[in-house]
């Protein structure tokens, strides 16, 4: 009987052994599975590049481990980005797409031209040339953010803009690329927009050059 148990222990553990073998080469091959290729797309092919120099220098390992947010700090840091995201293909690749973001105005900031982005973000005038309505005034730029969403809520459309002027009470004025002047007050804007909208569409009223809808449910017209 003592003979049967010893031959009992000294089979479980020799299953040990050849488990614990497995076990160990495994983890020895998951801990030197690298990296080997990172794709990046969504921005042009200069840019794409930037980034995989930068994410290189990250000095990434194993694909099991990978801490995303340093790879996320990286892309975020840029301008040019609204956002990303990061997949991971095992065993060794990893993808990353990027929306570029979509510049809404020029401003000047402190003697030089920049982009806007619908990130909130100031770029350099050399990342487009696409024709963008300038904003004269100084406003805050998460301010003319959530003034650029009236405009896209209402019947008109920021492609309709010329100029956008700010002004000190925090009211806005608009451009448009036929020439008329759109006057708003900092309260009821979308409500204003709409009604100057029907109004410019209105054959009765030509040769408009001056909307005022300072004046909720009130539009004075200039011509």
């Amino acid at each position: 009987m003592p003979q049967q148990k010893s031959k009992k222990i000294f089979i479980y553990l020799f299953l040990f052994l050849i488990v614990s073998s497995i076990n160990k080469t495994t983890l020895t091959k998951v801990r030197f599975d690298t990296i080997k290729s990172i794709q990046i797309s969504g921005l042009n092919q200069n840019q794409n590049i930037d980034f995989l120099e930068s994410i290189k220098e990250l000095n990434l390992k194993n694909i099991f481990f990978l801490n995303g947010k340093e790879i996320s700090k990286i892309i975020s840091s840029n301008s040019l980005v609204q956002n990303h995201e990061i997949f991971k293909i095992y065993p060794d690749t990893i993808d990353i797409k990027i929306k570029k973001t979509n510049f809404l105005a020029k401003i000047n900031n402190k003697g030089k031209i920049f982009l806007i982005g619908s990130n909130g973000k100031l770029s350099d005038v050399k990342f487009s040339d696409k024709e963008l309505p300038f904003i004269f005034g100084k406003p805050e730029i998460d301010e003319f953010i959530k003034f650029t969403n009236i405009i896209q809520q209402s019947k008109f459309s920021l492609n309709q803009v010329k100029n956008l002027y700010f002004f000190p009470s925090r009211r806005w004025d608009l451009e448009l690329k036929n020439n008329i002047i759109l006057k708003l007050s900092n309260d009821h804007t979308q409500l204003s927009l709409d009604q100057a909208f029907e109004i410019l569409n209105d054959n009765n009223f030509n040769n408009i050059k001056v909307v005022d809808a300072r004046i909720k449910n009130q539009i004075i017209l200039n011509d």
